[in-house]
């Protein structure tokens, strides 16, 4: 059972984690603490915007924050798997020639998958088996990665021409579908006198690995009352039309709803936006506040669905408005 000093410690240090980041990013509050409640909780991102926002730029400041290796990978047509998870090479030696295996750009803690889905189905599933299993396998040897191990990827909804849609079963293994916003004016103001002048401060370093296994062992018992995790439940039920108690929108407009990894991530990233508001237990509104990032790549549109102009973001909201507490 976590205590009221484990709390404070938790979260002094997203506070402080958070104002490294706020030398380098401007605005972006919301963005930044999902990223943070995704790294925290052990989960990868899904990051959504248009060119410009500052998703590349928001990853590498993670990395330098938390003191861990971070490489980027630029997704296009041509890549293969091996580009990416590495390969055997021939090595010469004393004795004669030998295989040895060369680590690719996914042995690192922290990997930006920048344009996800502008690379084929075959390296997909290569990334897919990172993600998911923390592990790489080449010419039939699987290679372990080093833990803590974070996928974060972004895409650009304007450009379709030239993308392969990612199937529902690597979108599954997102925790979070953040979409980033424009900046409003003032923080465009700001953007602009912060990148146009020599920058005098920059992210430092302040936890490391370690530091964030610990503030994941926290989140983690961090409890649950049998009425919110009943929520979060029945919330993910009723994304799905064949259930009876689903909402009329659900019937009508979805052809399939969330996976039961919607539930685990609504429940383990709602652990950790409770600490970090400095909270020992979860609340319905944890489970509010998250649950579109948890369920909006999750959920399918029917054709009547599009024809009608639905889009998942509504059905979500109209879920969290008509759904009881109880």
């Amino acid at each position: 059972m976590i205590d009221q000093t484990q709390i404070q410690q938790f979260s002094a240090r997203v506070n402080e984690i958070k104002r490294e980041i706020g030398k380098e990013i401007i605005g972006q509050e919301k963005v930044v603490d999902q990223l943070l409640t995704v790294l925290i909780a052990g989960g990868n991102a899904l990051l959504e915007g248009v060119p410009g926002l500052g998703k590349t730029r928001l990853v590498r400041t993670l990395s330098q924050v938390f003191d861990m290796p971070f490489s980027r990978i630029q997704f296009t047509p041509d890549l293969m798997p091996a580009d990416i998870t590495g390969t055997n090479i021939i090595v010469k030696t004393e004795t004669g020639n030998e295989f040895r295996f060369r680590e690719g750009p996914l042995f690192a803690s922290i990997v930006l998958a920048d344009e996800i889905n502008r690379a084929t189905p075959k390296t997909q599933a290569a990334l897919l088996e990172a993600m998911q299993e923390h592990s790489v396998t080449v010419a039939g040897e699987t290679h372990t990665l080093a833990e803590p191990y974070f996928v974060l990827a972004t895409q650009n909804p304007m450009e379709q021409e030239g993308t392969y849609p990612l199937p529902e079963a690597q979108l599954d293994r997102f925790m979070l579908k953040i979409m980033v916003d424009f900046p409003t004016l003032d923080e465009l103001s700001r953007i602009v006198g912060l990148t146009t002048v020599p920058q005098n401060e920059h992210a430092q370093k302040v936890a490391d690995a370690e530091t964030l296994l610990q503030m994941r062992a926290v989140a983690q018992e961090v409890p649950v009352a049998q009425a919110v995790r009943d929520f979060a439940l029945r919330l993910v039920l009723a994304t799905h039309p064949e259930v009876e108690s689903s909402p009329e929108t659900v019937r009508r407009f979805v052809r399939f709803g969330a996976s039961p990894r919607a539930a685990q991530a609504i429940i383990a990233t709602a652990r950790v936006r409770a600490l970090m508001a400095g909270r020992y237990n979860v609340a319905y509104e944890d489970i509010e506040a998250l649950a579109p990032a948890c369920l909006r790549h999750r959920i399918a549109l029917s054709f009547e669905g599009m024809a009608e102009g639905e889009t998942t973001e509504g059905v979500i909201a109209n879920l969290l408005k008509t759904l009881p507490r109880d």
